[in-house]
């Protein structure tokens, strides 16, 4: 093996926190993407940030790669080893060090995922916000900028994340932001780190935002004739103002699925809006109001409630799993999932783009998403005895990514670069990228960390 020094000196403090063996670096070898998996040389599982800068600095002597690891949710290969090295599990790293009732925050390592903090928060009236999904870890939410069904009301983890403590490619320790509130002293480390992606260094800790559980919370269902229609409601709703808590669109076709996935559900077979409304019992009454008045003048029903808290969870389980509901529609395909977002302005636009770009391929792939904040994706459902339809996927992806691009847009809201949208980062950043270049060369000369993502570097 070529790194067989670094690994030695590694399980020399390490032991049996140290696997070569099959099992463990097969399981390190991807994530939940559609990618090409590649094997680590080893599996490493440190307890505790200085047991990291050890692992970091033993690496960096050798020129060994070194690739985060958090719990494996990722959906764009972040976690692909793609040079080999070292895979650093962080999942033993799940303390919850601190939780600050009074100044509204935790400190948490890693590992800790966001059940894990929302379950220690329960009798505190504190809630964490982001809400990706899947139970991902805390410290992989913040390297690859997640967000999800709460971000339109209560921000990414850009806006969540105060201050880190990360692991620099040679070792060194360091902390960055603090528990104010703002700051206009110096470069703003925090968020340089936040959707780096493993690729400047391995955050060991993180403070993050709490906010206080709403004293009311309505959710509810509402069915369109259209998509169009969904789409001009809430650009209404969110051009007046209203604080939605959240609001996601499934169409037609996720709807199927869904009812295939979930019998109990039965709901209408066309475009919805799932919402969420926080606040005071007036206040989400007046907002109901107000979102009921703006839907029917766009076609939509009369909204259908979930009142009970087991029938919101319910509702919202159905919505994260969509993923899973999509791949009913063709029973043993897997999805390829799309992540643009445009200006809300340009969102009706470029989901009718993607309909066409949908039937030209000749594939399915229904489309959901954060529309509240211009998010959507495309759950392309991919038939392994069907030779052409990854290469068609692909193409029907490529699309989408240049076009959200051209709308004023990103090829990726939520999910991160990874491996699979690096070569649109040009488009995307223009002469911007190759400045991101010079601070990975910067930070991390001998391209260590993660090495293969994000950037090109000579």
């Amino acid at each position: 093996m070529p790194y067989d020094a670094t690994l030695n000196e590694l399980r020399a403090f390490l032991g049996d926190r140290l696997s070569t063996g099959e099992a463990a670096r097969t399981a390190h070898s991807r994530d939940e993407a559609y990618s090409a998996p590649v094997l680590p040389d080893a599996v490493v599982f440190p307890q505790d940030a200085r047991e990291v800068a050890a692992i970091v600095k033993s690496c960096a002597r050798t020129g060994c790669p070194v690739v985060p690891y958090g719990i494996g949710t990722s959906l764009e290969g972040h976690v692909v080893p793609l040079h080999g090295g070292v895979s650093v599990d962080l999942g033993r790293m799940n303390r919850i060090v601190e939780i600050d009732e009074r100044n509204l925050l935790a400190v948490v390592e890693p590992g800790v995922t966001r059940n894990q903090l929302n379950e220690a928060l329960r009798a505190t009236g504190l809630m964490f916000t982001v809400d990706p999904g899947a139970d991902a870890t805390i410290g992989g939410m913040a390297s690859t900028r997640a967000s999800g069904t709460n971000a339109v009301r209560y921000g990414t983890m850009r806006e969540t994340v105060m201050a880190l403590q990360v692991v620099l490619p040679d070792g060194q320790v360091i902390e960055t932001g603090m528990r104010a509130r703002k700051s206009s002293a110096g470069y703003d480390l925090t968020n340089l780190f936040v959707g780096a992606e493993g690729t400047l260094g391995i955050i060991t800790r993180l403070t993050v935002r709490l906010f206080g559980q709403p004293e009311s919370i309505r959710a509810a269902t509402c069915a369109f004739a259209d998509v169009d229609g969904a789409v001009e409601a809430v650009m209404e709703a969110m051009q007046a103002g209203l604080p939605m808590a959240r609001i996601e669109l499934l169409d037609e076709v996720q709807m199927r699925g869904m009812n295939i996935y979930n019998p109990d559900l039965t709901m209408p077979e066309t475009p919805h809006l799932f919402l969420e409304f926080h606040g005071s019992e007036s206040g989400t009454a007046e907002q109901v109001e107000i979102f009921a008045a703006i839907a029917a003048e766009h076609g939509g029903s009369d909204l259908a409630w979930a009142t009970r808290a087991e029938d919101r969870n319910r509702l919202w389980k159905a919505r994260h799993d969509a993923y899973y509901a999509a791949k009913a529609l063709v029973p043993g395909a897997e999805g390829f999932v799309t992540d643009c977002c445009v200006p809300i302005s340009r969102l009706a636009e470029a989901i009718r783009r993607a309909r066409v770009e949908i039937d030209s391929s000749g594939l399915v792939a229904p489309i959901l998403g954060h529309v509240g904040d211009g998010n959507f994706h495309l759950v392309i459902l991919i038939r392994p005895d069907e030779p052409t339809d990854l290469a068609r996927a692909n193409d029907l992806a490529e699309t989408l990514n240049l076009m959200s691009i051209e709308l004023g847009g990103t090829m990726t809201g939520e999910h991160g670069v990874g491996v699979g949208k690096k070569k649109y980062m040009q488009a995307e950043h223009g002469d911007a990228w190759a400045l991101m270049g010079v601070i990975k060369k910067a930070v991390d000369p001998a391209n260590i960390m993660n090495p293969g993502k994000m950037v090109n570097i000579n």
